[in-house]
């Protein structure tokens, strides 16, 4: 594992190993930019064996998809390539395991098309319309509160508040429980951090258990709106009959942990990488600020692709087949790296370089065609534009002083924490 330096388009000697975690994983994003770019060239689909993960038995093994044409196949076969064996986790959890964790995410249809056919509902585009006015309102107060400070952790006092309030007030969620979302919300994606799970040998159970103390806090409200409905999604939700089907109260707990884990910690990351690249490149910075009506969506679209959130989703060959000239077996591993795919120059120009305008932009950032793309796509480009356009008009010297604190993951391309800076009073 060794890159000639650590620069954006650096070469990669020797095979990167994937499954050296932490090791590859903590690596300088060029570095890893490198080793991604060394197997596109050499080994676009290539084997390796699986990390162990805590007290699960080892698989026999995954093949790692780097390019983009090859992850968008696979995501366009989903009767080829399945979901419901494990889609977030390279190993085999139980089956019980992966549904009340995965919700949507974990299943294969029918059952997929069911469950997305009822909670769809709640992100109709009149819905989400709705949204707006509380994103906006929700985004102003964040910096309302942080500008007269001249700094603070854009994580906490930043990125996450955004997305979480939006998420809580959608389901219905008081206040009063936010921080108890958002440190379990923690718990079960970074679990493989330390810093959130101290005992390698506990991680399942620490995943169960912060998974559980949200399904029941779920399944407390979704009894309360069942009695006493609002206007909230919960209660559409547990009220709502599309075929005479409705949600099982463990339907509706596993969506919610889908729901602020997903649309939750995913835009919060990818609010906080925006920070720390527009610190990195003033130019883009300053192309922003002078046309922020016109270079913000294909801003949001860039920031999103060079950050790539969600860093893989595993697919599970459910018949022979072939995919990119390489033969596959059923019951293979197949896991999707849309961090790698984000940066495949065969349709990205200088895929290394954070470039505001960059258009077309045909990232996988929310998931790869077909059935599994994210249901939440269009509200998390909503907050992400409303949080920037509020940050650049106000406080437009917000800088990054420091390194951001990188999340210990394989799976999720997060930051912890990271400091910033900017005038005090900003613009009121």
């Amino acid at each position: 594992m060794a890159p000639t330096s650590t620069a954006a388009g650096s070469t990669w000697t020797g095979r990167p190993n994937l499954s050296d975690i932490p090791g590859f994983w903590t690596l300088p994003i060029a570095e890893r930019a490198a080793a991604f770019a060394a197997l596109r060239e050499r080994e676009p689909i290539s084997f390796y064996e699986e990390p162990q993960v805590s007290i699960l038995p080892r698989g026999a093994g995954y093949w790692a998809v780097t390019k983009l044409d090859d992850l968008v196949t696979a995501s366009r076969n989903p009767a080829v390539f399945t979901s419901s064996k494990g889609s977030t986790s390279i190993a085999d959890f139980p089956a019980e395991f992966i549904e009340f964790f995965g919700s949507m995410i974990g299943m294969d249809d029918p059952r997929h098309a069911r469950l997305r056919r009822i909670v769809s509902r709640g992100f109709t585009p009149k819905r989400l319309g709705a949204l707006t006015d509380d994103v906006e309102r929700t985004a102003r107060a964040i910096v309302d509160d942080v500008i007269d400070a001249g700094g603070c952790d854009a994580v906490s006092a930043i990125s996450a508040r955004l997305p979480l309030k939006i998420v809580c007030d959608m389901m219905g969620v008081p206040e009063s429980q936010y921080e108890f979302i958002y440190t379990r919300s923690n718990i079960i994606l970074g679990a493989g951090d330390p810093e959130y799970v101290s005992d390698a040998d506990n991680i399942v159970m620490a995943v169960l258990q912060a998974g559980g103390e949200l399904a029941e806090l779920m399944r407390d409200l979704g009894r309360l709106r069942t009695a006493n409905p609002t206007d909230d999604l919960t209660s559409l939700l547990v009220n709502a009959e599309i075929d005479g089907e409705r949600l099982t109260p463990d339907e509706l707990a596993s969506f919610f942990i889908l729901l602020v884990v997903a649309g939750n910690e995913t835009t919060r990351n990818a609010i906080s990488w925006g920070l720390h690249l527009l610190t990195e490149h003033p130019d883009q910075r300053a192309a922003w600020l002078a046309d922020i009506d016109g270079v913000t969506p294909t801003a949001v679209e860039e920031i999103v692709r060079w950050a790539s959130p969600v860093i893989f989703m595993r697919r599970t060959v459910a018949s022979d087949t072939v995919l990119g000239g390489q033969a596959m077996s059923e019951g293979d591993k197949v896991v999707l790296f849309y961090w790698a795919a984000n940066r495949d120059p065969a349709h990205f120009t200088d895929p290394d370089v954070f470039d505001v305008r960059r258009s077309p932009s045909p990232h996988v950032g929310f998931g790869g065609p077909g059935p599994h793309f994210c249901l939440g796509a269009h509200l998390a480009r909503r907050e992400m534009s409303v949080m920037f356009r509020e940050l650049l008009t106000r406080v437009p010297d917000i800088h990054v002083t420091a390194p951001p604190d990188r999340l210990q993951s394989m799976f999720i391309n997060g930051i912890k924490r990271m400091p910033v800076a900017f005038t005090p009073g900003g613009a009121r």
